[in-house]
């Protein structure tokens, strides 16, 4: 089939969630189909990036999106005279319009694949094509959740507040113009579902590649806990924060000799401060190759207090052999279970006794990690867990035989 793949984010390297994400969908489907691909791109991507994403499609087309705070202003502003989600406009962008009504002009496809919520309207003008959305999150649901975090002091709360609500009309009318809809997971499906959304949606979790990415060999020079994840995300922000206040001194009453480094691009200045004044503490920012970071970690935090969809960190730890310490709402989704290949504790007291169990149990330690190894070759390998994709590009409902 030939396949128009439109996505918010160049999907290569898969150095974030959304990225690896995007990228083993692609990957499977350039297995089996022509894909022309096209994408948005920013100035931290670069030529390299789209040469490996040419060598896997037909044809790689990307627009240019840059972002400020005036831009984001102006975009408010049209949310609040209009009614539209704000996290919509802010990526509304006539360049990749035209971009589209040129490629449609002079090419016909199969199917037009939305990745994420924010490529959906883009979508939407192939009226002779099966279009499917692939949401990565019940979007709603986390700017919700988010607005739920912040200080009545702070403005955001308030633009949260307004946005989610937008949100959730706008993702239900969305997902019914679509004539497929997946979710990375059944709590993400009954979201879209309580949004007004079709009720066939189908769930497919996001995946990795196993084969690729082997079990790292760990050997810590000392008790050492890691953090990835970027670092501008507000709910890492405030999950990090909530980490370092209530959780970390209570680590380091139990293990005195303990480190931790948190690992992700453009941390906020706040964070990068603690890091200067605490001798435990690392703040690497973006780091290209994390596995020397892994090699010497004995586990890693997901302390995340909002979020939707599913944390691919997460994945990618279980497929690394590194275990791991999660708030419930940080492995949401994720087919784990407690105390077998992951730890899950929401109360700090909880989330720290955690973290000392795996620092200091070497043998709890060693069976978290093989047990998380297991669960993501059986369930997670894009090979897999995107099968149903190809039901859904011949328009077949979840479950529909022959």
């Amino acid at each position: 089939m030939r396949v128009l793949l439109l996505t918010q984010v160049l999907p290569y390297p898969p150095d974030s969630g959304p990225k690896v994400k995007t990228y083993y969908v692609l990957k499977y489907l350039a297995e089996k189909h022509d894909v022309t691909l096209v994408s948005f791109v920013r100035e931290t991507d670069k030529p390299e990036h789209v040469a490996h994403l040419r060598e896997l499609c037909q044809r790689v087309i990307t627009v240019p999106i840059t972002r400020s705070p005036v831009r984001d202003l102006l975009f408010l502003g049209k949310s609040l005279l209009t009614g539209q989600p704000w996290m919509m406009l802010r990526d509304e962008r006539p360049e990749m319009r035209a971009a589209l009504a040129e490629l449609a002009a002079e090419t016909t496809f199969d199917v037009v694949h939305a990745d994420q919520l924010n490529m959906g309207q883009y979508a939407l003008p192939f009226t002779n094509s099966h279009k499917v959305l692939d949401l990565h999150n019940a979007l709603w649901v986390l700017y919700k959740r988010l607005s739920e975090t912040q200080s009545p002091t702070n403005p955001m709360k308030y633009i949260l507040l307004r946005d989610w609500r937008l949100l959730k009309r706008y993702e239900g009318a969305l997902c019914r113009a679509f004539d497929a809809v997946t979710a990375v997971s059944t709590e993400d499906k009954a979201a879209l579902e309580a949004a007004g959304a079709r009720k066939d949606i189908t769930v497919i979790p996001i995946a990795v590649d196993t084969a690729e990415q082997t079990q790292v060999n760990r050997h810590p020079s000392g008790p050492h806990i890691i953090h990835i994840g970027t670092m501008y995300w507000p709910p890492n922000i405030d999950g990090i924060n909530w980490f370092l206040d209530e959780i970390y001194p209570l680590v380091k009453q139990r293990v005195p000799d303990v480190r931790c480094t948190l690992i992700g691009a453009r941390p906020p200045a706040s964070i990068v401060e603690r890091g200067e004044q605490d001798p435990s503490l690392t703040v690497t920012g973006y780091v290209e190759d994390p596995l020397p970071y892994f090699e010497d970690a004995d586990m890693m935090v997901v302390p995340l207090l909002a979020g939707g969809g599913m944390r691919v960190k997460i994945l990618n730890a279980l497929s690394q052999g590194i275990p791991m310490v999660s708030t419930t709402v940080g492995c949401e989704g994720i087919a784990v279970t407690h105390n077998d290949d992951i730890l899950v504790a929401d109360a700090p007291a909880d989330f720290a006794e955690a973290c000392v169990q795996l620092v200091t149990d070497a043998e709890l330690n060693a069976r978290i990690t093989a047990s998380g190894r297991r669960t993501v070759e059986n369930t997670y390998d894009y090979h897999q867990a995107c099968r149903p994709l190809d039901a859904i590009y011949v328009g077949k409902k979840p479950g529909e035989k022959k």
